[in-house]
């Protein structure tokens, strides 16, 4: 009896989008100073195949305040980097993430009476 196996995936990579430690330094830093103000209270990171996600919750149970997204395709064209509201609205989108991030850098300074 000859059975002949399916053929395997070993060959066959998934390549994954995910942002390197630079990149990650750089949210982590703006996330520990939005912790340390009480705005921001959990983080989850998603890499898919197309894009690279950031996601950061006021509470854990609830849907991302903001969405810190990395999408190499669009690197010739809007710029990979971009910041998505709880909306679905793109906030900001640029070639560096450190001028992306600025716009939630703003969201921490406020008026002092």
């Amino acid at each position: 009896m000859n059975v002949q196996s399916p053929p395997t995936q070993q060959n066959q990579t998934v390549d994954q989008i995910m942002f390197d430690r630079h990149e990650l330094g750089q949210i982590l830093t703006l996330y520990g100073r939005m912790v340390a103000a009480g705005e921001w209270r959990d983080y989850g990171i998603s890499a898919l195949r197309d894009l690279a996600v950031f996601s950061v919750f006021r509470r854990a149970a609830e849907q991302p305040l903001y969405r810190i997204e990395k999408c190499p395709r669009l690197r010739a064209k809007q710029g990979m980097y971009s910041v998505v509201g709880m909306d679905g609205r793109i906030l900001k989108r640029g070639h560096e993430l450190r001028s992306v991030l600025q716009v939630l850098e703003r969201k921490l300074i406020r008026a002092v009476e």
